[in-house]
């Protein structure tokens, strides 16, 4: 939560957020001091495709990931990824260790499945106890190159764990965004047609956000226009197209975390000090769903009387079958 000069708020209750899930009003609790629960965090390095050039930047990150965590109990563990991921290092308590191991990556084959290594990620901490937060730290570039999991199902993955997201991303080139977004999983979908007028016209510049695309032109007037059900499935077909063009960005929307772009070691060091002020900073919201319909759930949270406030939160959970 930041005001628009990017300082942070600390003093907001519950009765200052509303939240919406499928349009519904919610009736949210506010965590009390959350910042110094446990902590696991799995850092997720690409090493393979254009991230090898970037293998030594990552030399000196022990200070940074130190600084990053804090003071407080926590776990750590290192994932690799080219076509693949692989544990690099298991979690532990050790910063030094992570680090050594992250500073020590090899360059790997021409893949970036990012899709595949947040989907193995999860999966990690997922085993972990309960008590422990959890939070991704994801470096890689922005098109994914070589995963097998299905974008519907990396969607529901992320949107059933309780995990924060933070991306530090250099980009792709135009040429393997546009080649690679091709070739993802899951990414095709028959276009919905809508009346014409109003927020869906056609009209060129009807939704200037929306830049010509109808998914996401659906999903901006979707509060206004759809029932419930009908607005999840706009948004996840939303989440999808974003994927396509800066999967990094994209996951870090549907958790709430926060996305850097990345050039060097330098912009690594900001970059991390940032997260640093974000981790222990959070508020933690609850709520019982009063829809507890099975498939995605999309979640719009607002700042009453606060319109400056910037927000970041998840936009996005998942209610399984049976659930």
């Amino acid at each position: 939560m930041k005001s628009h000069r990017g300082e942070r708020i600390y003093t907001l209750t519950a009765q200052d957020f509303t939240l919406l899930d499928n349009g519904i009003p919610q009736i949210l609790h506010l965590e009390e001091e959350t910042g110094g629960d446990p902590l696991a965090l799995a850092v997720i390095v690409q090493t393979g495709g254009h991230a090898a050039e970037h293998l030594k930047d990552y030399r000196n990150i022990e200070p940074l990931l130190d600084d990053m965590i804090g003071d407080v109990p926590h776990t750590v563990a290192v994932i690799r990824f080219d076509s693949a991921p692989s544990l690099a290092r298991t979690f532990s308590a050790s910063i030094p260790d992570a680090a050594e191991t992250i500073a020590e990556l090899d360059p790997g084959d021409r893949g970036a499945a990012i899709l595949d290594a947040i989907a193995f990620g999860i999966r990690q901490l997922n085993a972990l106890p309960l008590r422990y937060r959890r939070a991704i730290l994801l470096i890689s570039e922005t098109s994914d190159n070589g995963s097998q999991i299905s974008l519907d199902s990396v969607v529901r993955a992320v949107g059933d764990s309780n995990t924060t997201i933070y991306s530090l991303a250099f980009s792709s080139t135009r040429s393997d965004v546009a080649h690679h977004a091709k070739k993802l999983p899951g990414t095709t979908y028959a276009e919905t047609p809508y009346a014409p007028g109003g927020c869906m016209s056609r009209t060129p510049g009807a939704d200037p956000d929306a830049h010509g695309n109808r998914a996401i032109q659906g999903w901006d007037c979707a509060g206004d226009l759809l029932p419930p059900l009908r607005m999840a499935e706009i948004a996840f077909v939303a989440v999808k197209d974003k994927m396509r063009r800066n999967v990094p960005q994209a996951l870090t929307h549907l958790t709430g975390g926060e996305y850097f772009s990345f050039k060097n070691a330098n912009s690594l060091a900001i970059d991390m000090g940032e997260i640093r002020n974000d981790l222990p900073n959070r508020y933690l919201l609850s709520f019982r769903p009063t829809l507890d319909s099975p498939g995605p759930h999309v979640l719009r949270l607002q700042c009453t009387g606060h319109p400056n406030l910037s927000i970041r939160a998840r936009t996005m959970y998942w209610v399984n079958s049976g659930k």
